[in-house]
């Protein structure tokens, strides 16, 4: 079974966060009350490059899902 691209998480240990779990490269939990990235993995020189072209759009990607699923829930 392959894993959704977006996933919501919480935990009842830290009650102002609710993440958005990126889960394909480059894998990150977004915070989705203050935006702070945590990543997932480790990168060198090129990746650098590569997070900088594509990171805003995957951060509007994951803030789109998030919507979505909180729409979804009404």
């Amino acid at each position: 079974m392959k894993l959704p691209k977006f996933l919501i998480a919480d935990n009842s240990s830290i009650n102002d966060a609710l993440f958005i779990i990126h889960t394909e490269y480059p894998r990150f939990a977004l915070n989705a009350y203050n935006d702070y990235i945590y990543w997932l993995e480790e990168f060198d020189n090129d990746d650098e490059i590569i997070l900088e072209t594509e990171l805003e759009s995957l951060i509007d990607d994951a803030f789109a899902f998030y919507d979505s699923e909180m729409k979804s829930l009404d």
